[in-house]
């Protein structure tokens, strides 16, 4: 996922998926899940929220310098993607 120049690294499908997994099992009823580029740590992170007004948290990745920003974001239970 995120194989192309406008990304900053290649995430792979297997990580992805365990964090969808991750996201489903929770004891606290999350539904989406955000994947969040880190600066610093030169890694995505993923962040899991209950609503979508959760998501404003976040810039959008390149459009801010901030430390952490959004890359994408996904339905946890349709896997489709919604940012």
């Amino acid at each position: 996922m995120f194989d192309s120049p406008d990304y900053p690294l290649h995430l792979e499908e297997s990580l992805f998926d365990q964090w969808l997994e991750r996201g489903r099992s929770s004891p606290i009823p999350y539904a989406y899940l955000l994947v969040v580029w880190d600066e610093l740590d030169r890694r995505y992170l993923p962040i899991y929220t209950q609503s979508r007004s959760e998501m404003n948290q976040f810039a959008r990745f390149g459009a801010s310098p901030d430390q952490r920003s959004m890359v994408a974001a996904y339905d946890l239970y349709s896997e489709s993607r919604i940012l």
